[in-house]
Parts: structure tokens; C-alpha cells; sequence
């Protein structure tokens, strides 16, 4: 799966304002009582915002926007504009900021009409940090890296999936869902082929283990597969070698492994060892 092609149609979902919380904001907006020069400014600060946000201009945007959330708060408004300085952190690369105004967001309003795509952009901080702009350069396989952020984001869509099945953020997180359990086994199974190449044989099977264990439905079941066979050939233990063999041959009968033994990758430009 390319993920970049999931990317592409983010900007501009998770920049737009979420239509249903600020329909009820500009509601509630017009029955309150505060003093209309009041509310108008308030308003004028978010409209200043949101336009900061289109243009890029994201430092100004966050000053804006905790003005708008002080102001306006106890108010929808200003869950929206907690929202929108999540984005904001994001784009400025501030993971962390994000994450902790984002779950400050889904604490504070359990039953807010935009809970959906909170947890959403929640993911999508998560999913694009193991993207990483160093790892697109040097191509570092997004396998060899921590998986917690991976880990992470994929805690944020399950959420949202079991939850709102039915939002129109839900396709598009049980593709990244797919994208991140494959990722996840490819994890295991790099540090299997990491210990396996330096003949660390008990360490090998066991993380080929793991992957054929807690990821059964991904492509990198085949490797482990063999990985595990070899290990245990190495270490002296027929049976298991056997037992791995067969399942391996029952379920790749076509596998390549058999004769062509444990895949070396191919190592990038950045890589001296």
C-alpha cells in the first residue's frame, strides 16, 4: 500500500472547520447573552485564526487561537478552537504539543460532535511521525525504527472506528489501521533477521515468534516462518525446526526462503556497518 497516496485528501479534511461543532457553536453563539462586542470579537480573533491557518502562517495561528480558547471559554468555540491549535502544533512539527492539546480535548469533552475527528487527527500526529523526514531521505525502512508512535496512532483509530463507524474519518483510518499492522510485523521481523544474521539464535526464534504470533495475517508471516526453522536447525532442535518447516511449507508452498535462506536488505546510503 502507498501511504502516501492515504495523505493526500488529509490537508484539507483536517484543516476545515468540523461543520457540526461550529454549526452548534454559532447557534449557541446567537442565543447567548454576553455583550455582542464581546462575542464579535471573539469571533473576529477565530475568523483572524482561520485564516492564519489557510495561509500557512501557523505561529500566528496558535497565538490566535489560545486567545480564542481563553475567551471563548465553555463554549463550542472554543473546543474548536482547541481542535484547530492541535492542527496548528502539528504543522509546526510540535508532536507532542499536539498530542497533549489533543488529549486534553477528548478528557475534558467525552461527548463533543467532533470527538471522531479528534481521535482521528490523533492518529494521523502518531502515523505521520513514524513517517519521518529523515527516514524519507535516507530511506530507513519505517520497519527498523520505535513503534510506539506506530503503536500510538493505531490505538487512536481503533478508538474511533469501534466508536464511530459510521464517520467519514472511519475508511480512511482502517486503511492507515492495515498500513500500521503490517508495519508493526515488519518491526519483529527485522529485529529477527537483526539477531538471526549475528547468530543470536534463541533471540531470532523468539521475535519471529512473536511476529508470526501477533500479526497472522500479514506477508511477513513467511519470513518469520523460515526464520523460525533455521534458528531452531541452528540451535539444535529438530523437532521445532521441523514443526516451523511444515507450517511454513503448508501455508507458502511456493516459498522462496526454502532455497534462498534470510533476506540481507540492501543497505542505504547512511549505513557504514
Amino acid at each position: 500500500m502507498n501511504v502516501f497516496k492515504l495523505l493526500k485528501p488529509l490537508a484539507g479534511r483536517v484543516a476545515a472547520p468540523v461543520a457540526a461543532l461550529l454549526a452548534l457553536a454559532v447557534l449557541v453563539g446567537c442565543s447567548s447573552t454576553p455583550k455582542d462586542d464581546d462575542r464579535n470579537s471573539v469571533e473576529k480573533l477565530y475568523a483572524e485564526a482561520k485564516d492564519d491557518l489557510a495561509s500557512g502562517s501557523y505561529d500566528q495561528a496558535v497565538k490566535q487561537l489560545e486567545r480564542v480558547e481563553g475567551r471563548a471559554a465553555g463554549t463550542l468555540l472554543a473546543q474548536q478552537a482547541m481542535l484547530d491549535l492541535a492542527y496548528a502544533k502539528w504543522r509546526l512539527g510540535e508532536r507532542v504539543d499536539a498530542i497533549t492539546a489533543l488529549d486534553r480535548f477528548i478528557r475534558l469533552h467525552p461527548s463533543s460532535p467532533a470527538m471522531d475527528y479528534a481521535l482521528f487527527l490523533k492518529g494521523v500526529v502518531n502515523f505521520n511521525e513514524t513517517m519521518g523526514f529523515m527516514s524519507a531521505i535516507s530511506r530507513q525502512d519505517l520497519s527498523e525504527r520505535d513503534q510506539q508512535a506506530s503503536r500510538d496512532s493505531y490505538q487512536a483509530f481503533e478508538q474511533l472506528v469501534q466508536a464511530y463507524p459510521e464517520s467519514k474519518y472511519s475508511d480512511d483510518a482502517r486503511a492507515r489501521m492495515d498500513y500500521i499492522v503490517n508495519s508493526l510485523a515488519e518491526y519483529e521481523l527485522h529485529v529477527a533477521r537483526y539477531y538471526y544474521q549475528r547468530q543470536a539464535f534463541v533471540a531470532a526464534a523468539n521475535r519471529a515468534q512473536l511476529a508470526v504470533r501477533e500479526y497472522p495475517r500479514t506477508p511477513a508471516v513467511e519470513e518469520a516462518l523460515y526464520i523460525m526453522a533455521a534458528s531452531y536447525d541452528k540451535l539444535g532442535l529438530p523437532q521445532l525446526r521441523d514443526d516451523a518447516e511444515r507450517v511454513l511449507k503448508q501455508n507458502y508452498p511456493q516459498t522462496r526462503y526454502i532455497k534462498n535462506g534470510v533476506r540481507v536488505p540492501e543497505r542505504a546510503w547512511w549505513q557504514f556497518w
